[in-house]
């Protein structure tokens, strides 16, 4: 069994490509700025580019800004932030000086594919990238228990990630999505990005693996009458927040959590990953009935 899965994962390995994160994050951006005066530029460039930054990565963000009528502006811009109370066009984002996080939500939503870019280099954006990685692909894992739990799942109820089909098995899928969360991770935090870079976080993320699958096939065993799909997908959230919770760190400050904090972590993930794993259900159940009318 352990042989099939190891091989099941190899195979849906294939599907990875981390060169295509390295691409995304190590982006060129170019942010225009637009404010009524010297102090409204001052504290947008502040914030993005804060003087607690080093100065290698202070001096490569501000390379990114530029001024309404800078000279040598790039003629096209992927982002235009526009101070509030300014007439700003349309696809401008506005800069709020006392809720400067709004400006970055909205970025963030209008703008996901910059989310990676943004994080390596501008401070502001790199937490909530890496809690919107993490949330959203301890969420994939937690569906994915749950559709290779279910009997008659219509294909096109749910969007799945990449390379489901390839998966072969809800381990085999649960381990590589969380590689795959390795190198999102990693890039946000401009850390090296690839297998061989980050060999020792895949290998633990490896031999994890087993002991969640056992996990899960142990609590759905314990429930009668499918009660136990409920407690799978929480095991499979769960299990993947840890290792990206711990991953953030490791690559934030150099160090992991430690396996106390690990359980504590794993706790109050798990009953996290019941309450997402009982609203998909109730999606789903919508979803069929307004398939059948």
């Amino acid at each position: 069994m352990s042989t099939r899965i190891l091989q099941q994962v190899r195979e849906a390995i294939r599907n990875l490509n981390p060169g295509e994160v390295r691409n995304a994050a190590e982006r060129r951006l170019a942010i225009r700025l637009v404010a009524a005066s010297e102090e409204g530029y001052a504290a947008m460039e502040e914030f993005l580019a804060p003087a607690g930054c080093s100065p290698a990565r202070r001096t490569e963000a501000r390379g990114m800004l530029f001024r309404a009528g800078d000279a040598g502006a790039p003629g096209r811009f992927d982002l235009e932030i526009w101070e509030a109370g300014l007439e700003a066009p349309r696809e401008a984002f506005l800069f709020h000086p006392g809720k400067p996080e709004r400006t970055v939500a909205e970025i963030l939503v209008r703008k996901e594919e910059l989310g990676l870019a943004l994080a390596r280099v501008l401070a502001p954006f790199r937490r909530p990238v890496v809690e919107k990685v993490i949330a959203s692909i301890s969420k994939e894992n937690a569906l994915f228990a749950l559709i290779t739990a279910l009997p008659n799942i219509a294909p096109g109820l749910w969007e799945l990630p990449w390379g489901a089909a390839e998966a072969g098995s809800d381990t085999a899928f649960i381990t590589v999505n969380q590689i795959r969360m390795l190198f999102l991770l990693a890039a946000a935090n401009d850390r090296p990005v690839g297998y061989r870079e980050q060999r020792a976080e895949i290998a633990s993320v490896i031999a994890g693996a087993f002991g969640w699958r056992a996990l899960a096939r142990e609590l759905v065993g314990k429930i009668p009458f499918g009660g136990g799909l409920i407690p799978k997908a929480a095991v499979a959230y769960a299990g993947t927040f840890v290792v990206g919770k711990s991953a953030e760190r490791l690559y934030r400050i150099g160090y992991g959590y430690t396996r106390e904090e690990r359980r504590l972590a794993y706790q109050e993930a798990y009953e996290r990953g019941k309450h997402v794993a009982r609203s998909l259900l109730e999606e789903r159940r919508r979803q069929k009935r307004a398939a059948t009318g």
